[in-house]
């Protein structure tokens, strides 16, 4: 019996038709959902921080270019004859203007958030307010105006679409909250933290859960969302005006150099 020869054996090996891989409907949608969950995963991290990013950096160009403005309108009108920087300059003046939804009247600056954390403050505290490239910041329409006896309550995103207040929780006792409108600019400092249910409304009365109070203090009222990346409950932060002064005396000293550098 003759010996066979290695080489063709070899050979009809090589030649024979691989064996085909069965393909299973539950392998398919495995490889599916893992795809789904890669493309979730890059859309989440788009959402919360490259599209935050880019947002956050916009809204800061827009308030600091309308910044801008209103202190080229205040030269126009007033010339170099600036107000001294400091003084008694009476009681605040307050916009008693009726402003349309979306429309900005006002820009919040908060050192402690960090470099380019201005944002414009619109009327409104829809999607289409804390959502937008320009502005960010919405104002609770019936609440007080900057400068008011009252509440001048406001609410921002804490994360995504700019995270307008995202440092929220790092406010610390005297913080100074500024907040410029046409006519001046207003210096609130930081008193307190709460946290809250969603429906509690009464953190916008005049008098902060006392809607029966006639208020006295002209208060400002910062609402956003918490924890971070939820809505469960809400993060509220409370200031008390210390003074203001009017436009054509610039902006406080403390933070002078600073808004030199927006619109610039």
């Amino acid at each position: 019996m003759p010996e066979p020869d290695p080489d063709a054996t070899t050979l009809a090996h090589q030649s024979a038709p691989a064996a085909r891989r069965r393909v299973s409907v539950v392998g398919v949608l495995g490889e599916l959902l893992l795809t789904a969950g890669a493309l979730i995963l890059l859309f989440l991290g788009w959402q919360l921080w490259w599209n935050d990013a880019i947002m956050a950096a916009q809204q800061s160009d827009a308030a600091s270019g309308l910044s801008a403005q209103w202190a080229e309108e205040d030269r126009a009108t007033h010339g170099d004859a600036a107000a001294p920087a400091t003084g008694d300059y009476g009681d605040p003046l307050v916009d008693t203007s009726d402003h349309a939804n979306g429309e900005a009247f006002a820009i919040m600056y908060v050192p402690r958030f960090g470099e380019g954390s201005q944002r414009g403050i619109a009327e409104g505290t829809g999607f289409d307010v804390l959502n937008s490239y320009d502005t960010g910041v919405g104002h609770y329409p019936g609440t007080q105006m900057p400068g008011e006896i009252g509440n001048f309550a406001i609410a921002s995103h804490r994360s995504a679409y700019g995270g307008g207040m995202h440092e929220i929780e790092q406010l610390q006792l005297d913080d100074a909250i500024y907040i410029q409108t046409r006519d001046g600019w207003y210096t609130y400092r930081f008193r307190d933290l709460e946290y809250v249910t969603p429906d509690a409304v009464g953190v916008l009365a005049p008098v902060p859960h006392h809607p029966d109070l006639t208020p006295t203090d002209r208060i400002i009222t910062l609402t956003s969302c918490n924890p971070l990346y939820s809505t469960a409950e809400r993060i509220i932060a409370y200031g008390v005006l210390e003074s203001w002064q009017p436009a054509s005396a610039g902006p406080p000293a403390e933070i002078a150099a600073q808004v030199a550098t927006w619109g610039a």
